[in-house]
């Protein structure tokens, strides 16, 4: 292994100092360092993802006994709608997000840590669903755990 390991180096060193390697071959040596340089959102899949992600979830929150009663009246295709756009911001996409603070949002509505918790495992749920990685899951997580703090007692 370590064989292998002196000869990549010897080969990237010659790509990037001496330029002695094909145009196919430099995109192969580039292909790493852009992986690493995706947003979150383009991981994830774009907008197409996050909305396919986004319907499944919230079709299992609103089967949720747990929670489904805070959505009661809500406006479905526009709650879809914002999620999408904030998700899309959250992650690094293109989208701007439309609609109001949370604060603002679940002000009065007492939602609690067990509400709130029941809520992640949905959407753990359906990340799960959709064989989304672990280390994007986790970001995606840590982008909006923080939330919770405006959601959660208001």
């Amino acid at each position: 292994m370590k064989g292998v390991r002196g000869l990549l180096l010897v080969v990237l060193g010659c790509i990037v100092i001496a330029g002695c390697a094909s145009r196919e071959e430099k995109q192969m040596a580039d292909q790493p360092m852009m992986a690493k340089e995706q947003t979150l959102y383009q991981r994830l899949g774009g907008k197409e993802a996050v909305t396919a992600v986004v319907d499944d979830f919230v079709t299992r929150v609103a089967a949720d006994n747990r929670i489904n009663s805070f959505f009661a009246t809500t406006d479905m295709p526009r709650f879809k709608r914002l999620l999408v756009e904030q998700i899309c911001q959250a992650s690094g996409g293109p989208c701007t997000y439309t609609g109001r603070d949370m604060k603002t949002t679940h002000k009065g509505m007492g939602i609690t840590d067990a509400d709130f918790n029941a809520l992640i495992e949905d959407l753990i749920a359906t990340l799960d669903k959709f064989k989304v990685p672990a280390q994007e899951k986790n970001e995606l997580l840590a982008v909006l755990g923080p939330m919770r703090r405006d959601i959660v007692g208001q």
